[in-house]
């Protein structure tokens, strides 16, 4: 699998939104630097017109100077530990990867090797889901992580003492990816899926249902996350701006999804619906 490399240099300003942007049209490895970011694709998957309607949409506002080539084979551990930094959400998780020093004082922490997949806690919408969770009792809960990532999500669930934990996500570096993050963190257990949630189509009903991937796809399987919860249950979205909020909460109210709670950063949204 060989993936292309576009070294983007673009104002500060820019560079969440176009993580967000590439990401719509394929790009699923993101290293933000000093000059702005780099991106990373599967050279099968690169759409060379929907790249440049983004390119064009943001080139002048956002400064944008681009060089292309080809990624060469690294080793993606000594990558991470230039760019990636531990974080922390309020006082109770810390998200580190395995060459971070622990942080016992801390009550969860949360081991991370990210390679290319994207989830690390940095990006504020996944940010922004990890402290929902910890507003949420998941003890003895069922939970699905729906586009999982390197698996953060699901790792924090299972750390929140949920009873059973499944995820799944289109991307099979990621599922690959996500099952080390899982063994890094005692879910030996739990595998990752493949697939769209349509297509992995789970089983049963869960009490709480994870899903930070972008609007349009939230708002084409808003039925199916419907569906999946129990009533009472709780569904958490993200991957969305803040004026997506009310098309979201639109959607979510057709299928008898209530809003309870929204939290932004940086002008991103994360929400909490109940089911009724």
């Amino acid at each position: 699998m060989q993936y292309l490399e576009f070294k983007i240099s673009c104002k500060e300003d820019f560079r969440e939104v176009l993580i967000a942007e590439l990401a719509e049209v394929g790009f699923d490895s993101f290293l933000e630097t000093d000059q702005g970011l780099d991106a990373y694709i599967e050279e099968g998957l690169f759409d060379r017109e929907a790249y440049q309607e983004v390119l064009e949409k943001y080139q002048e506002v956002a400064h944008v100077l681009v060089e292309e080539g080809v990624m060469a084979k690294v080793n993606w551990n000594e990558e991470w530990e230039k760019h990636y930094d531990p974080i922390q959400v309020g006082e109770q998780v810390y998200v580190r990867a395995s060459f971070h020093a622990p942080k016992p004082e801390i009550a969860h922490e949360i081991l991370i090797n990210p390679k290319m997949s994207f989830g690390t806690g940095h990006h504020a919408t996944t940010f922004l889901m990890l402290s929902h969770q910890l507003d949420l009792d998941h003890q003895s809960k069922r939970v699905i992580d729906i586009g999982s990532g390197t698996g953060i999500l699901a790792i924090m669930a299972h750390k929140l003492g949920a009873r059973q934990v499944e995820a799944f996500d289109i991307d099979d570096w990621c599922v690959e990816n996500g099952n080390e993050n899982f063994d890094l963190n005692g879910m030996s257990t739990v595998r990752m899926g493949l697939g769209t949630v349509r297509e992995v189509a789970p089983q049963g009903i869960f009490d709480i249902v994870l899903a930070n991937i972008n609007k349009n796809v939230l708002l084409d399987e808003m039925e199916v996350y419907a569906s999946l919860l129990d009533r009472g249950g709780f569904l958490l979205l993200s991957g969305f701006y803040t004026h997506d909020i009310t098309d979201i909460e639109q959607k979510a109210a057709k299928e008898g999804l209530r809003l309870l709670k929204q939290k932004d950063k940086d002008n991103w949204a994360a929400l909490i619906f109940e089911k009724q």
